[in-house]
């Protein structure tokens, strides 16, 4: 029976010293550069191409599916990407207990799960509790730029920022419009639109 063979190392992957503490992430990136998060990086298409685009910002991804992580460490190192990290952990956890305050400069959240069925719809991930929480990972000023290919996950998307003042609807940058997702460029050949909200944080009332 034959060994089989090892794994390669996973230069984009970090694992944090404890899932309790926020992370150090003067200590995860060399350089003190606006923090950009992509939360649910499927192929690591969108994660990478926008990473090259903007070498002078630091992005951090945020995946639980460790073959997607593999996936996405080989084509990061293909390309040349050294500005990307990825934690192997659940979003909203994440969000809630492991992003510092205020240390966000913009969050991508691309076609999440839509739990189609109405009694699903609790595991959503974008709810009340999640988008106050990102308002406190966020800086002020910061963006949250979204996508989705699912008409009524679209409107809770809407009604759920469109409730919480801290945040006001703005305009994604042409730039990062023309990239296009696997997930999107999928449902895209299939004659199905995407649908695109952008908002950034403002300050408290």
């Amino acid at each position: 029976m034959s060994a089989s063979r090892p794994q390669p190392e996973l230069t984009s992957l970090h694992t944090p010293y404890s899932y309790f503490e926020p992370l150090p992430l003067d200590c995860i990136f060399p350089s003190n550069a606006p923090l950009e998060v992509e939360i649910g990086c499927g192929n690591g298409s969108f994660l990478i191409t926008y990473a090259a685009q903007n070498p002078e910002t630091n992005f951090l991804g945020i995946e639980r599916l460790l073959g997607r992580i593999r996936k996405l460490d080989r084509k990061a190192k293909r390309a040349g990407v050294s500005n990307i990290k990825i934690v192997r952990v659940e979003a909203a956890y994440c969000v809630e207990y492991m992003l510092p305050p205020e240390s966000i400069h913009a969050c991508h959240i691309y076609f999440p799960d839509p739990w189609p069925k109405k009694k699903h719809w609790k595991k959503r991930l974008i709810a009340p509790k999640f988008v106050e929480q990102l308002a406190v990972a966020l800086q002020l000023g910061g963006r949250v730029y979204l996508r989705t290919d699912n008409e009524p996950y679209f409107e809770q998307i809407l009604q759920v920022f469109g409730d919480n003042k801290r945040f006001q609807a703005t305009v994604a940058p042409p730039e990062l419009t023309q990239i296009v997702t696997h997930f999107e460029r999928s449902f895209n050949a299939e004659g199905i639109s995407t649908l695109r909200a952008q908002y950034r944080l403002r300050e408290a009332d």
